[in-house]
C-alpha cells in the first residue's frame, strides 16, 4: 500500500448517491402528502450536495475527513448510508441565539467576531456565568468548545487554552463555538433517562388532529338519530294498526311537521359530518321527503307511500317503539357514548396539563397527568367530570417518562434494542464522565457527550475508524483533569452500568442482533473499565471490502475460551475454536514484533472466506454478505464477550432465553410466506436462530435435549408452512445434539437436515414455497 493515503485513499462509487437523488425526485414530484414532498425536496438537494461534491473533488466519501478543508473533528452533515454532503453541522447561517448574542455583545453578527470576543474579559465572564448556572445546552460537540476553554482559563490551565484556542481560530468564522443559552440545566441521567422530553410529547399531541369517523359515529349517535326518532313519531301519530297516514293528518301534525322540517336544515347546516340523512334511500330521508311532501299540500303517490310504510315499519321492528323499555336502553346507551369525550379532546387536556411542567425533561412521574377529569377542568373544559384518559393517549404521555432505563423498558417505553440505543448514551454520558473532578466541568463534559453521540457515523472504507470523543481537542485539552487514578470508582461504575445494559439488551430482546449504535456505547464503557474485549459491529454486506480488524479475531478467542471443547454451538457450526486460539496467538506474536500494531486480521478473513465457501477474487454483496455471517458466527456477534467478560447472567435463564429466541424464529419465519422480498426476513431468523443456539449451548446437557425435544410442539403454535420451513433446520439441530455432524456443505439425510444460515450465494431455501 501507497504511505500516501490521501492520494491513494478508496472512495465510494456515485452510484449509490445518483440513485437516492433520484429516489427523492420520485418522491418529491409524485408523493400525495405535501410534508412528504417537502421532506423528499431536503433530501434530493442533500443528495445533490454529495454528488457535486464528489465530481469537484471536494468529497473523498470513505475518509475520515471526507470534507476539503475540514478536520476529522469538526462535525459533518452525513445523510442515509454514512454519505458526508459537504457541509459542517455547526456551519450554515448564524442561528437565532448567535444573532442575539452578537446584538448583546456590542459585535458584528459574525462567527469570527463571536470568538473573538468570547476571548476577552466580558466574553469569559460570560461565559464563566453560563458554566455556573448550567443554563446551556450543547446541540453540537462543537457548542462545547468555548465554554470548556473559559473553564482552562478561569483554572489557570491558560497554556491548553491558548493552544485550544490557535487550533480552533482558523475556523472560527465558519463554525459556531458558542454554546446555547437555556432556560434551565440539563437534567441528571444517573437516575433515570427518557426517550422523549415534555416538548416533544406535546407536540405530538398538538399534532393529533379529531378522528373523522369517530366524529362522525358521534354526530350520528348525538344528533341524527334522536331527529330521525322525532320524525317517527310524528308519523305514528297518522297511523292506525301500525299503517301510517291511515289517519288524515290535522293542522296541528301539520304545523308541528313544518316546524321539524325548519329544524331539520338547521341541523343539516350545523352537523355537516355525517350525511347519510341526506340519501333518499335512507330511512331518515324517507320520513323527511315525504314530511316535505305533505306539508307543501301535495299527496304521496302509491310508490312514496309505499317506502313512507316499510321505512316506519322497518325502524319499529329493528329498535321499538320509541318510548317502549328497549328504545329508550337503546337511546340511552348511545347517548353515554356519544357524550364521552374525544381523544383529540383529552389529548388537549394534556397539552395543557404538561404545559406547565419543564419542557426540555422527560417526567418522573407520570401518574398525576393521567388521572380523571377533575371538576375544575371540566369548569374550564366542558369535559364530563370523571373522564377517564384512553390508553392511546396515556402512551403518548408515558414515552416521556424519566426513570432507569430498566423500568422503561418493562413498561413498553423502549420497545426494541433500537430505541434502546438511542436512550443509552444518556445513561453512558453520566458514567463516563464521573471521573471529572470538577463538577461544572463533569456537568459540561456530560452535555458534550450527549451531543457527540447524535454525530452520524461516516461511510469509511480501508478500515477506517470512526471518530472517538477523546480526539476532539476540546476533549483533549481537559484529559488531565480526570481523577489521577483511572479511577477505580469510575472503572467500576462503568463495568456495573456495562452489565446492566448487556444484561438488558439480551433478556429484553432475545433474538435480536444488537445495534451498532449499541454496540458502540458498550465499547466506550467497555474501555472505561479496561476490559480488553472488544465489542464488534455489523458491518455493511455492500461496501465490505474483504479485511477484518484484528478485534475480530480477539472476539473470536474470547468465544473459544466459552465455546469451545465441543460446545453444541461450536459442533452445529463445525467450528474449530482451539485453530481460532492458536491463530490468534501467532498474529499476536506477529504484531508484537512489529513497532506498530495491525489494522488487519489477514488470518480471520481468510478463515471466514473459506468458511462461507467464497472464491478468492469475486465479489458481490450476497458474497460478502455470507463471509461477515461467518464472522459473526466465530464471535457471537458480542454474547460471549457479554458472558465471558463482562459476567452478565440474564434472568430467569439461559433455557428461557433459548424459548424465546426460537418464538422470534418462528415469528420471522411466518413473514416469509407470500414475501416478495423475503431475503431480509430470512436473514434475521437466522441471526435469530444463532442466538437460541448460544443460550441453549450454555445450559446442562439435559436441559438442552427437553429445550430442543420442546421446539417442535412450539411451531405447531404457528401456521403449518412454519413447521414446513423449519423442518430442516429443526432436524439439522436434532442430529447435531446426538452427536451426528453434517457434511462439508452444511446438509445431511439426502438435504432433509441443514444447518440454517442467512446469506447464501445460489437461493434460499427457506424462502422457497413449502408443501404442506
Amino acid at each position: 500500500m501507497n504511505d500516501n493515503a490521501e492520494q491513494q485513499h478508496p472512495t465510494a462509487a456515485p452510484s449509490y448517491a445518483a440513485a437516492q437523488l433520484a429516489r427523492a425526485f420520485t418522491t418529491g414530484l409524485t408523493h400525495e402528502d405535501a410534508d412528504t414532498r417537502r421532506r423528499a425536496e431536503v433530501r434530493g438537494q442533500r443528495w445533490r450536495q454529495v454528488l457535486a461534491g464528489m465530481a469537484a473533488g471536494r468529497l473523498t466519501i470513505g475518509s475520515r475527513t471526507p470534507v476539503a478543508g475540514l478536520p476529522a473533528w469538526a462535525t459533518p452533515e452525513v445523510v442515509r448510508g454514512g454519505f458526508a454532503t459537504g457541509t459542517a453541522s455547526a456551519g450554515g447561517p448564524l442561528q437565532p441565539y448567535e444573532a442575539e448574542a452578537a446584538r448583546s455583545f456590542g459585535v458584528p453578527a459574525e462567527r469570527r467576531s463571536l470568538f473573538a470576543h468570547c476571548l476577552t474579559e466580558p466574553g469569559l465572564a460570560w461565559l464563566w456565568a453560563l458554566l455556573d448556572s448550567g443554563h446551556y445546552e450543547i446541540g453540537v460537540p462543537e457548542e462545547a468548545a468555548l465554554l470548556t476553554l473559559a473553564w482552562l482559563v478561569r483554572h489557570g490551565e491558560v497554556d491548553a487554552a491558548l493552544d485550544l484556542a490557535a487550533e480552533l481560530e482558523p475556523f472560527a468564522g465558519r463554525l459556531r463555538f458558542l454554546p446555547r443559552p437555556a432556560d434551565g440545566p440539563a437534567p441528571d441521567s444517573a437516575d433515570g433517562v427518557h426517550r422523549y422530553t415534555v416538548s416533544d410529547t406535546v407536540d405530538t399531541l398538538v399534532r393529533r388532529r379529531p378522528n373523522a369517523a369517530v366524529e362522525t359515529q358521534r354526530e350520528a349517535l348525538a344528533v341524527w338519530q334522536p331527529f330521525g326518532d322525532e320524525l317517527l313519531v310524528h308519523w305514528l301519530r297518522t297511523a292506525r294498526d301500525g299503517r301510517v297516514l291511515e289517519l288524515a293528518p290535522d293542522d296541528d301534525w301539520l304545523t308541528d311537521g313544518a316546524t321539524l322540517l325548519g329544524r331539520y336544515r338547521r341541523l343539516a347546516a350545523e352537523h355537516t359530518r355525517c350525511t347519510k340523512h341526506r340519501g333518499p334511500k335512507a330511512n331518515l330521508g324517507i320520513l323527511r321527503g315525504a314530511l316535505e311532501e305533505v306539508v307543501a299540500g301535495r299527496p304521496l303517490d302509491a310508490r312514496r307511500l309505499g317506502l313512507l310504510r316499510h321505512a316506519v315499519e322497518s325502524m319499529v321492528r329493528r329498535r321499538g317503539l320509541p318510548g317502549s323499555a328497549a328504545h329508550t336502553a337503546l337511546r340511552r346507551g348511545q347517548a353515554a357514548q356519544a357524550a364521552l369525550p374525544s381523544h383529540h379532546a383529552l389529548a388537549q387536556l394534556m397539552v395543557r396539563r404538561l404545559a406547565v411542567l419543564p419542557q426540555d425533561t422527560g417526567v418522573t412521574d407520570v401518574a398525576p397527568l393521567l388521572r380523571a377529569v377533575t371538576e375544575e377542568e371540566g369548569r374550564e373544559t366542558g369535559l364530563p367530570v370523571g373522564a377517564a384518559v384512553p390508553p392511546v393517549i396515556g402512551r403518548v404521555v408515558e414515552s416521556a417518562l424519566s426513570a432507569p432505563i430498566g423500568t422503561l423498558v418493562e413498561r413498553g417505553v423502549v420497545p426494541s434494542a433500537e430505541v434502546l440505543s438511542e436512550l443509552v448514551p444518556q445513561l453512558v454520558a453520566a458514567t463516563t464522565t464521573r471521573s471529572y473532578r470538577d463538577e461544572a466541568l463533569r456537568a459540561l463534559m456530560t452535555a458534550h457527550y450527549r451531543a457527540f453521540r447524535n454525530r452520524r457515523s461516516l461511510l469509511l472504507l480501508d478500515l477506517e475508524r470512526q471518530v472517538r470523543v477523546e480526539e476532539l481537542p476540546w476533549v483533549r485539552a481537559v484529559s488531565g483533569q480526570r481523577s489521577a487514578v483511572p479511577g477505580r470508582a469510575d472503572g467500576e461504575g462503568a463495568l456495573t452500568v456495562l452489565r446492566q445494559l448487556g444484561e438488558l439488551a439480551v433478556q429484553a430482546f432475545p433474538g435480536t442482533l444488537l445495534p451498532n449504535p449499541l454496540v458502540r456505547e458498550l465499547g466506550e464503557l467497555g474501555r472505561r473499565c479496561d476490559l480488553g474485549a472488544p465489542f464488534v459491529e455489523e458491518l455493511a454486506a455492500d461496501i465490505f471490502m474483504g479485511a477484518f480488524g484484528p478485534k475480530f479475531l480477539t472476539a473470536a478467542r474470547i468465544a473459544g475460551d466459552l465455546l469451545g471443547g465441543g460446545s453444541l454451538y461450536e459442533r452445529y457450526y463445525g467450528i474449530d475454536y482451539a485453530a481460532v486460539r492458536d491463530l490468534a496467538s501467532a498474529e499476536a506474536d506477529a504484531a508484537s514484533a512489529r513497532s506498530s500494531g495491525a489494522r488487519t486480521s489477514p488470518g480471520f478473513a481468510r478463515l471466514c472466506a473459506e468458511r462461507a465457501g467464497t472464491p478468492s477474487g469475486f465479489w458481490s454483496v450476497a458474497a460478502n454478505g455470507t463471509v461477515i455471517e461467518q464472522a459473526q458466527i466465530l464471535t457471537t456477534h458480542n454474547l460471549a464477550t457479554l458472558v465471558g467478560r463482562v459476567g452478565i447472567a440474564p434472568r430467569p435463564g439461559w433455557a428461557d432465553l433459548a424459548r424465546r429466541c426460537f418464538v422470534t424464529v418462528c415469528r420471522l419465519t411466518a413473514r416469509v410466506h407470500h414475501n416478495p422480498r423475503p431475503l431480509g426476513t430470512v436473514k434475521d431468523a437466522a441471526y435469530a436462530w444463532r442466538q437460541m443456539l448460544f443460550h441453549l449451548s450454555l445450559c446442562p446437557p439435559g436441559e438442552q435435549r427437553r429445550m430442543i425435544a420442546g421446539l417442535r410442539e412450539e411451531t405447531a403454535r404457528h401456521p403449518a408452512h412454519v413447521a414446513a420451513r423449519l423442518a430442516p433446520a429443526l432436524a439439522g439441530l436434532t442430529l447435531i445434539a446426538e452427536g451426528g455432524t453434517f457434511d462439508a456443505d452444511g446438509t445431511a439425510d439426502g438435504g432433509r437436515a441443514r444447518r440454517l444460515l442467512g446469506w447464501s450465494t445460489d437461493g434460499h431455501g427457506m424462502r422457497n414455497q413449502p408443501h404442506t
